[in-house]
């Protein structure tokens, strides 16, 4: 069983950063539609997150701000890997998540890949619903805090986002220690 897993919201300065670890139960029909979800329209991946979640072994990890500001982006981002992966509860026999950095992971064999969420299938899928779900998570954040425009820029620090948190001042769900807050 090969595992693929991935990470988003790691440049965002509001809410948690969120990864997906994925299995496919077999080869589904739709492999060659997945890509880096970065480069897939918003259509694209919400069409793809439901087959993908039916296709296959998956789990999730969300690492809050508060751990965020505690122990550094990477480290969350890294934890959120392994958490992920322990969230999965299977003995995979190839571990390959994103980037550089490998997590602290049990598997036998694991390895990290650059660039690995345009070129593995199985980070390409992690890639896809961990976004479509941290997206719909700024979603429902919008409905609490409409002066941010989460629903339009997830979190992530955009003029009209910035502007916002100097006229309205940071909220709790902010990253404090980023450096454009």
């Amino acid at each position: 069983m090969i595992c693929g897993i991935d990470e988003v919201g790691r440049g965002c300065i509001f809410g948690p950063v969120l990864s997906a670890a994925v299995v496919f139960k077999k080869k589904p029909s739709f492999i060659r539609e997945l890509d880096d979800s970065k480069k897939l329209k918003k259509e694209k991946r919400e069409y793809l997150s439901p087959l993908i979640l039916e296709n296959s072994y998956y789990a999730f990890a969300e690492i809050s701000n508060i751990i965020i500001e505690k122990i550094n982006i990477h480290n969350a981002s890294l934890l959120a890997m392994q958490t992920a992966y322990e969230n999965l509860k299977l003995n995979c026999s190839l571990v390959l998540v994103d980037g550089k950095f490998i997590p602290k992971i049990t598997a036998k064999n694991v390895k990290a890949i650059i660039k690995g969420d345009s070129i593995i299938d199985e980070i390409k899928a992690a890639s896809i619903i961990a976004k479509v779900k941290r997206d719909k998570l700024m979603d429902e954040y919008d409905k609490l805090y409409p002066l941010y425009l989460l629903k339009k820029n997830k979190g992530y620090p955009t003029k009209e986002h910035k502007n916002a948190i100097k006229k309205y001042g940071v909220l709790s769900l902010h990253r404090k220690n980023f450096k454009l807050i």
